[in-house]
C-alpha cells in the first residue's frame, strides 16, 4: 500500500510512476475522499477539544458548588455530534483505505519504462543454449518414459493438473530436497508455512482485494480461508503487525509449499503440459531488510536463486523488468528464464521482487533500531522462486534428453534421485 502522506505531498511524482504502469489513476476520486477525511477529523478534532473544555468547566463548577445542570446538557449533545462525527470518520478512512489498497506500488527509478515484455531488459546470460536437434518436449518425453500422466490427471480434477510416476515424481521430490538443501545452505531458515490463510495474510501481501479471481477459496464454518498462491504470503504475514529487532536484519526464510492459482485471465497460454497450472510446487526465498540494505538484499536473493540453475547446469538469463510488466506490489523485479529446447527460447523459472514498505505498510510489519529512543519503521520486504520445482523438472527433461529418448541425471541430483538416467 502506498504510504497516504507521500500521495499528499508528491502527488505529481506518485503519478508520474503510475502512469508509467500504465495505471490510470482516478486523481478527482482521491481528491474527494482525501477532502473528505480530512475534514471529518478536522471536525471531530475541534469537537474533542470542545468537550474537554466543558468537562473542565463542569468540574470546576461542581468544585465550587455551582449549578452545572446547563453545561451538563451541552457535554451530552457534544457527546452525541462527536459519537456521529466518529462513526463518519471511519467511515471516512474506511473508503480511503479502500482506495489505497487497489493502487500498485510505485516502481524504483532504475526500473526501465515500458508497457509490456517487449521492453524488459536483459542483465545477463550464463550457459550457451542446448544445442540438441529435433528436441521433443517435455510432454512427449515425459509420457512415453511414463512418468507423466496428463490424461489421467483431467480424469481426476480436469484441465490444468498433472500425475507425475515413478522417477518422475522421484525427481520432483528430489529437486525439492535439493533446492532446500542449498538455500538453507546458503543462509535461508527453512520454514514449512500454512497452505490455508485469512484474508488478512491475503490482504497483506496484497493479493486481497485486487487480485481475488485469481484465487482458490475455501470456509471453515463461516470464516473464509484461502488457498496460497505462493509460501510468500504465510511467510510474509509471519511478523504481521509485529516490530523486528533491526540488528536481525536482514533476515531470510525458505519454505516449501503446494501454491494454488485459479490462472484466471490466462486461458489460451501454456494450456499443454505442466508450465502453467493450478496446483505446482516452489521452494520459496522471503526476505526482510532495512530500507537501506534492500536494494543489496535484491542482488543477493536473485544470486541464490541463480545459483540452483547453474549447479543443475542450466542455460538460464537475468531480465529487468519494464514498469508494465512488473507485479501490482513490485518495486522492482528481476526474473529468470530458463533455456526450453522445444521452444527454442527461455522461459520464466523465478521472479524475485523488492516490494520497498508497500507489503509491510498493508501487513504492519515494522523494525527498531538499537538506539533507546529509536521510533519503529516500516521495513521492506522481497521475495523470489529459488525455484518453481515443475518448471524446472521440465527444463531438465528438455535440455538433458537424450536421443533415445531417455533423460541423463544433472550431476548434483545423482545422490537425490540414486540412478545416472531415466529411461
Amino acid at each position: 500500500m502506498l504510504d497516504a502522506v507521500l500521495l499528499r505531498q508528491d502527488l505529481d511524482a506518485v503519478l508520474q510512476g503510475l502512469s508509467s504502469r500504465g495505471y490510470v489513476f482516478d486523481r478527482e476520486t482521491y481528491l474527494r475522499l482525501e477532502s473528505e477525511r480530512r475534514r471529518v477529523i478536522q471536525e471531530a478534532e475541534v469537537l474533542k477539544a470542545e468537550r474537554n473544555r466543558v468537562s473542565d468547566e463542569v468540574a470546576r463548577l461542581k468544585r465550587d458548588k455551582q449549578d452545572a445542570e446547563s453545561l451538563i446538557a451541552a457535554q451530552r449533545d457534544v457527546g452525541d455530534r462527536l459519537k456521529e462525527l466518529e462513526a463518519a470518520e471511519r467511515e471516512a478512512e474506511s473508503a480511503f483505505k479502500d482506495f489505497l489498497a487497489i493502487l500498485p506500488n510505485v516502481p524504483h527509478a532504475s526500473v526501465p519504462v515500458g508497457r509490456d515484455e517487449h521492453a524488459n531488459q536483459e542483465i545477463k546470460r550464463w550457459g550457451p543454449p542446448s544445442q540438441i536437434e529435433n528436441p521433443r518436449d517435455h510432454i512427449e518425453l515425459g509420457t512415453k518414459l511414463g512418468i507423466l500422466d496428463l490424461d489421467r490427471a483431467a480424469k481426476i480434477s480436469g484441465s490444468r493438473f498433472a500425475v507425475l510416476k515413478g522417477l518422475g515424481a522421484k525427481l520432483e521430490r528430489s529437486l525439492i530436497s535439493f533446492m532446500l538443501d542449498q538455500q538453507t545452505a546458503a543462509g535461508w531458515g527453512e520454514v514449512l508455512p500454512p497452505y490455508l490463510v485469512l484474508p488478512e495474510s491475503m490482504y497483506g501481501t496484497g493479493q486481497l482485494p485486487k487480485f481475488e479471481a485469481d484465487l482458490f477459496k475455501t470456509h471453515r464454518g463461516e470464516d473464509a480461508l484461502y488457498l496460497i498462491p505462493t509460501a510468500e504470503v504465510p511467510v510474509t504475514n509471519l511478523y504481521r503487525d509485529e516490530t523486528l529487532p533491526g540488528d536481525q536484519l536482514p533476515l531470510r526464510h525458505c519454505a516449501f509449499s503446494p501454491c494454488f492459482r485459479s490462472e484466471a485471465g490466462s486461458y489460451g497460454k501454456d494450456t499443454k503440459g505442466i508450465i502453467r497450472q493450478h496446483q505446482f510446487h516452489k521452494v520459496e526465498l522471503v526476505a526482510f531488510a532495512t530500507p537501506e540494505q534492500a536494494e543489496a538484499e535484491l542482488e543477493h536473493l536473485t544470486e541464490c536463486a541463480e545459483a540452483i540453475l547453474e549447479v543443475l547446469e542450466l542455460p538460464y538469463r537475468r531480465v529487468l523488468l519494464c514498469t508494465g510488466d512488473m507485479g501490482f506490489s513490485s518495486r522492482k523485479t528481476y526474473d529468470l528464464e530458463v533455456w526450453l529446447p522445444s521452444q527454442h527460447t527461455y522461459r520464466e523459472i523465478s521472479s524475485c521482487s523488492w516490494f520497498g514498505d508497500f507489503q509491510a505498510r498493508r501487513a504492519n510489519i515494522r523494525f527498531k533500531g538499537p538506539e533507546p529512543k529509536a521510533k519503529p519503521q516500516l521495513l521492506h520486504t522481497l521475495n523470489g522462486s529459488g525455484l518453481a520445482v515443475g518448471r524446472t523438472w521440465v527444463a531438465i527433461l528438455e535440455n538433458y534428453q537424450q536421443p533415445d529418448g531417455s533423460i541423463r541425471v544433472p550431476k548434483a541430483l545423482l545422490s537425490y534421485l540414486g540412478c545416472d538416467f531415466i529411461r
